[in-house]
């Protein structure tokens, strides 16, 4: 029997049919989405202007001094020494130089 010769003898057997191999790829997407929460600080100055009125009052005072001159009647040259000075009223001298009218800046004399 292992002496024959072989004969080319083809035949198709049935299919054999193996189970699904499942394979998975996966691609992700990114997607950037922007979500924007606004906020809002507001910051505030007060500003209060207090005007104090204030009446300052200023004073002045002047005053007014006069004065007068009068030469009695019948005192003559003697000015001052005329009647009714008594005894040592002047001295010796009195009626001199200083004594008497003086002349006065911007009249002349």
């Amino acid at each position: 029997m292992w002496n024959r010769p072989c004969r080319p003898c083809t035949k198709v057997m049935p299919a054999v049919v193996h189970p699904t191999k499942n394979t998975f790829s996966q691609q992700s997407c990114e997607y950037i989405v922007p979500e924007i929460h606004p906020s809002h600080h507001h910051h505030m100055t007060n500003h209060h202007y207090k005007h104090i009125h204030s009446f300052p009052q200023t004073a002045s005072q002047s005053q007014q001094i006069t004065h007068q001159h009068f030469v009695s009647p019948g005192a003559g040259a003697a000015g001052f020494g005329g009647p009714g000075a008594g005894a040592g009223f002047g001295g010796p001298g009195f009626g001199g130089p200083g004594f008497g009218p003086r002349p006065r800046p911007g009249f002349g004399w």
